[in-house]
């Protein structure tokens, strides 16, 4: 009778749990980061509408869980859009807080994932105003997304931006202020956070340390003589590794950059790069 009444109340609790157990599950999230290159731009025979189809190509083959643009404006995102609504997305344009100028959109699987939160701060002195900060020659801004992964239930924050190509000065104190927003928007969470972008330098400037104490590079999983360039100029020299995939409270499994053919010589003047984590 004794073994009778465990084994049935042992039933009832996990009756009662349900999915409970889900959330112990491992979850593997396949994260993008890609600077687009924008639309508007005087390319030539890499102009957006000839090197779009590269675009598609590398979604469809890759199959990111998550990926952030840069530089993208309203109508490369919604060429994404239309050819991919298993992905939704949010961001704003940095310009005016709407549509206007480029975006550093964040796209999810809408399949896996739910959104839970999201927002915009501009790098600057008065980053919940449309502003430009510092020495900076551009507006600069961060998008981010809370999401949950709808089997497991794990929550998780996705940030994504574009460092100034020239203000130094603005490099350096967005860093801080993306450190501070990161510790005021997840608070004392301890669920996985990811920041891509393109930092306009390589991260072994000191100007990086405060981030680096607090997140790690998903690169360094791989040695140095694997480290690609990954900004590539369309082959025009100045190549440069400055774009990034950084992470807590997560582990990274993999690393890569997208230099492969996607059917156009140059998917953008920058290879994307991914990384492949586990929370």
């Amino acid at each position: 009778m004794k073994i009778r009444i465990v084994f049935l109340l042992s039933l009832a609790v996990l009756l009662l749990c349900g999915g409970c157990g889900n959330s112990q599950k491992d979850v593997e999230i396949k994260y993008v980061s890609y600077n687009i290159r924008n639309s508007r731009a005087n390319d030539g025979d890499n102009a957006w509408d000839i090197r779009k189809s590269a675009t598609k190509e590398m979604i469809e083959r890759e199959q990111p869980d998550i990926f952030g643009l840069q530089e993208a404006y309203i109508e490369q995102l919604q060429y994404i859009d239309n050819n991919f609504p298993n992905y939704s997305r949010v961001g704003v344009g940095r310009d005016d807080g709407k549509e206007e100028g480029e975006f550093m959109a964040v796209y999810y699987r809408n399949d896996k994932f739910k959104l839970l939160d999201s927002g915009d701060f501009w790098l600057s002195e008065t980053p919940d105003e449309c502003s430009m900060g510092w020495d900076a020659a551009c507006r600069r801004i961060v998008t981010w997304a809370k999401l949950k992964d709808i089997e497991s239930k794990k929550v998780f924050y996705a940030f994504n931006t574009h460092l100034d190509h020239v203000g130094e000065v603005a490099r350096e104190q967005s860093i801080l202020l993306i450190v501070n927003k990161i510790d005021k928007i997840v608070k004392k969470d301890k669920a996985p956070v990811f920041l891509s972008g393109d930092f306009n330098s390589n991260v072994s400037s000191p100007i990086f340390d405060p981030l680096k104490n607090i997140m790690k590079d998903s690169r360094a999983i791989l040695p140095e003589s694997e480290w690609i360039p990954t900004y590539n100029n369309y082959a025009n020299g100045n190549d440069a590794m400055i774009d990034y995939i950084f992470y807590k409270n997560a582990e990274v499994l993999d690393f890569k950059t997208l230099n492969g053919d996607y059917g156009k010589p140059y998917i953008s003047d920058h290879y994307p790069v991914m990384a492949r984590f586990k929370m």
